[in-house]
This record gives structure tokens, sequence and C-alpha cells, in this order.
């Protein structure tokens, strides 16, 4: 081992995805492996890498963590991206779940037909701009700061860019009505630890393609009872 964080997931986008922004973010180096075969799945498992036989799991200052969001949360309180008080960590923690629940949405693409797709997009921009981004456009002028909690960078703002820009791979315009989303995606962005990894040649990871859905379901549908969580 060579001390950086080792990742073990599939060469594409998903739940680990978070796991890099935010590793990227802290400015930490890591490694990763990806599965593309059902023997490198057995051999996890065999290993006791896989708690609960899910990925992603994470190799980490001796840990092999599963469940995405006790590995997203142990990397903010390493690295101080959680809040300086309880009081502001539990803001961070409300945001990000609100933030999760619109990248949900968005996760679900690849696995949909066409006509889903179709459906699943309306309903996505729909909430996006009814529900998720008026809340932190509130928050945001009435916070009056430069990040949503507190006016320190945390998890909760490079949480909030990710979904910024998925929702923007969807439909390029959604934050037309948004300027405070608008100007914070901009003043994230150019924090050099982020604009270095939304920069070409980055650990960050392409939409999901026809190659890296048939990899997952050929891998995952090989183990029935192992899926990503």
């Amino acid at each position: 081992m060579t001390g950086k964080p080792k990742l073990y997931y599939f060469n594409g986008r998903g739940k680990m995805e978070s796991v890099c922004w935010l590793l990227a973010a802290a400015g930490v180096e890591f490694e990763e492996e990806f599965l593309e075969t059902r023997e490198q799945y057995e051999k996890l498992l065999q290993g006791g890498f896989l708690m609960f036989q899910q990925v992603p799991v994470v190799e980490i200052d001796g840990m092999k963590m599963v469940q995405t969001r006790a590995i997203l949360s142990y990397i903010a309180a390493k690295y101080n991206l959680c809040g300086k008080d309880l009081k502001v960590r539990a803001l961070v923690d409300m945001y990000i779940g609100g933030t999760d629940d619109l990248m949900g949405l968005i996760l679900l693409f690849p696995f949909l037909s066409a006509e889903d797709k179709e459906k699943q997009l309306a309903v996505t921009v729909q909430k996006a701009t009814s529900r998720y981004f008026p809340a932190y456009k509130k928050v945001l002028k009435d916070h009056g700061q430069n990040f949503p909690v507190g006016n320190n960078f945390s998890w909760a703002d490079v949480h909030l860019l990710e979904a910024i820009l998925m929702v923007e791979e969807k439909k390029s315009d959604v934050l037309s009505g948004f300027p405070q989303s608008q100007a914070f995606k901009t003043r994230i962005s150019s924090i050099p630890t982020i604009k270095k990894f939304l920069e070409p040649g980055s650990q960050r990871k392409c939409v999901p393609d026809d190659k890296y859905m048939e990899t997952v379901r050929r891998v995952l549908h090989m183990y029935h009872n192992v899926k990503a969580n």
C-alpha cells in the first residue's frame, strides 16, 4: 500500500463518483481498481472487503469501508469538510440529504429505456427547478455568504456543485432562473483543487456509456445478491 486511499468500483460514474469528488476537493490523491469481471468481485468477497456484498468499497487508513454515506462522512470529517461545530454539521448533513435526493434521480438514467429516460428527464427538471434549486436559492440569498453553511467551504458545497453539473448535462439552461446558484457554481468551480478535478485528464468520470452499462450488468447480474448501494 502507498498510503493513498484505494477505490474499488466500475470505471464510470455511480455512487463512487461523489467519493472521487470529495477526495479531489480535499486535495487527496487516490488510486482506483476498476471492476470488470465476476472474478474481481469474488476476490473482494473472499478477501472480506464487501461487508454487505456491495460496492462501492474504499480502502483507507487501514479500513475497508463500504456504504457510500459512511465513506463520504469519514472523508469529510478527516479533512475538515463537515463543519466546525455540531449545528453546522447538522446543516451540512441536511443539505447533503436534499442534494442526494436530486442526484438519485439522475443516477437512474443509465438503467432506463429511451422512453423512460424522457419521462425521468421531465421529472428531474421539474423537481430541480421547483424544489431543490429554489431551496438553495433561498439559502444562498438569506445567508448572504459565499457558502450555504457558515462561511466555510464544506462537503455540502462539493456535493451541490456535483449535482448542479449533473443536471446541467441533462438541461444546459436549468440555472437560467437561479443567478445565486450560477454564481455559486462559478465560485466553487474556481477553487484550485476542484478546478483541477474539472480539467480534462482528471479522475472525474464521463457520463455512463453503453460499454459501462454492459460491464455493470455483466458483473452484477452474475451475482444477483450483489448490487450497487
